[in-house]
Order: C-alpha cells, then sequence, then structure tokens
C-alpha cells in the first residue's frame, strides 16, 4: 500500500437501514438550522431559556454517543445521576454552551464523527435485542432494560425534539426556518 488507509463500511439493510434512514433526516434538520451561521450566532441564546444552536448540537452529540457506548457496554457508560457532584452538573450545563475556543465548524465535524460512529454500530451489531439494564436515574423506570433497538428510537426521538428546539431557537435568532 502506499500509506493510505482504506476503510470499508457495511451498508445497513431492512429494519437497520430504516432506523438509520429516519436518523439521519432528523439529524439532517437540526445540521440544517446553523447553515450560514457565524460562531458568534450560534453561541447566542435567543429565547428565554439557556439553549443556543452550537450548545444544542453539543448536547445532542454526547447523547448520541452515551446512548451508542450505552449499547455497547451497558450501564456503566453512563453517567451516575444518583450521585452526580457539582461540579459533574456544571459540566453537563457547558453541554448546552459553545464555550470560548469552542467553533461551530468543530461541534458539527464531532457531530459528523458521532453519527459515522453510530452508523457503522447500527449495521454489525448482532443483534438489535441485545438490552442491558438503564442506569439508576429518576426518569427511568426501576429496573428497566432498553434493547439495541429501543436506544435508537430513544435517539431518533431526541433528535428529532432537539431540531424542533434548534429551529425556534433559529428561527428567533434571524427568523429563518429550517420549512416553510
Amino acid at each position: 500500500m502506499n500509506g493510505t488507509t482504506t476503510t470499508t463500511t457495511v451498508a445497513a439493510t431492512g429494519e437497520r437501514a430504516d432506523l438509520l434512514a429516519q436518523l439521519a433526516e432528523q439529524r439532517h434538520f437540526l445540521r440544517f438550522t446553523t447553515r450560514d451561521l457565524t460562531d458568534e450566532q450560534a453561541a447566542l441564546r435567543t429565547t428565554a431559556g439557556e439553549l443556543c444552536l452550537g450548545g444544542l448540537i453539543k448536547h445532542v452529540t454526547n447523547c448520541e454517543r452515551a446512548w451508542v457506548d450505552f449499547i455497547l457496554e451497558g450501564p456503566s457508560a453512563m453517567p451516575d445521576f444518583a450521585n452526580m457532584t457539582q461540579e459533574d452538573f456544571d459540566r453537563r450545563t457547558d453541554e448546552f454552551k459553545l464555550l470560548p475556543g469552542e467553533t461551530l465548524e468543530g461541534v458539527l465535524a464531532d457531530y459528523a464523527e458521532t453519527a459515522r460512529r453510530t452508523d457503522e454500530l447500527v449495521a454489525v451489531l448482532p443483534d438489535l435485542d441485545a438490552s442491558h439494564p438503564l442506569p439508576k436515574a429518576p426518569w427511568f423506570e426501576a429496573d428497566a432494560r432498553w434493547s439495541a433497538r429501543r436506544v435508537l428510537l430513544h435517539v431518533i426521538a431526541e433528535t428529532a425534539q432537539h431540531a424542533g428546539h434548534a429551529d425556534i431557537l433559529r428561527e428567533s435568532l434571524d427568523g429563518a426556518k429550517s420549512m416553510g
């Protein structure tokens, strides 16, 4: 070889292709809200809440990454919500902000890499029914288990919900809409 690395991507089929197509559509709408923005615009809070577009992309990236880790490793891959310190909460709060030194281009690239990793895993995962117990958290049903399929459905729903948030943030910023 001439020093280049080649990778082989396995294409998903059937149910997996459908799940990934739906996730790709929601990711597109989320990313689309950031079109033509500067880093400064992506960092602006445009509503009464704490969210900004760059931070929302960071949050969705971190959530998708954590859920993929959950598929691979189980609840140990997730934060210990029951024993979080103030420092842990502060770090999670920073997840919703575009911090000094961070760029929209950088968070979008991180999101693209996370999406690539998720897509590759879904294509080769031996069993979408494989499950793990959920970590202890007030918002999860006690003793519940989620299959890889259920996790993917959750990631799709979360991405769609946050794409809607992003659309509101963008429209509040400059009137641009994702649709309509």
